[in-house]
């Protein structure tokens, strides 16, 4: 009987289908890294007295004296949406009646607009109430709303632990701010 020829075992990781090790330039990062560093030192949030410039550079999209509604600077999808109350508090509790309806009023709103503006499949809403269940800005209550849109579950994620957004903050800012004109007060 013949001898098999011994074949050598080839192992490919999912770390080598990815291209592990290759460079993915999100320069963008580096100043949230900075802060995380450092530690915060205000509150995205509490904002007072804001140019028309200075609110588009922070994309907030409309405020008024109960809440603020502005693009995620780091988004989960195109069309990230935090809502936040202009007190400076962790928990829905400590809001006041006014607040919490002016705030789901708000959520609502927004929703709609996306609906409206981007054309998503569905949303995820939600907020996370302490450092431990992942807040980035623990001290200050903010609702998260994110569009989801058919085939944006991709491989991305899955394989690389990459999100892919289909869309840049400052186009997504011009395609929403026009729902949103109209809707708010001074930032005072």
């Amino acid at each position: 009987m013949g001898r098999r020829s011994a074949r050598p075992k080839v192992e490919t990781t999912l770390a080598d289908a990815c291209g592990a090790g290759s460079p993915l330039w999100a320069p963008w990062r580096s100043a949230y890294i900075t802060r995380a560093r450092r530690g915060q030192e205000r509150c995205i949030f509490c904002v007072s007295h804001l140019s028309a410039a200075a609110r588009r550079r922070r994309f907030i999209l409309c405020a008024d004296k109960i809440y603020l509604v502005m693009l995620n600077r780091y988004p989960y999808n195109a069309g990230h949406l935090l809502v936040a109350p202009r007190r400076h508090v962790s928990s829905p509790e400590l809001l006041g009646r006014e607040e919490r309806s002016a705030l789901a009023e708000a959520v609502t709103g927004a929703v709609v607009r996306l609906r409206a503006a981007l054309h998503p499949a569905g949303f995820n809403l939600g907020a996370n109430l302490g450092q431990a269940a992942g807040a980035g800005f623990a001290g200050h209550l903010h609702w998260h709303i994110v569009p989801r849109f058919a085939g944006d579950a991709n491989f991305m994620p899955a394989v690389a632990g990459i999100r892919v957004i289909s869309q840049h903050l400052a186009e997504t800012f011009r395609v929403l701010a026009p729902r949103f004109a109209g809707s708010d007060g001074p930032i005072s």
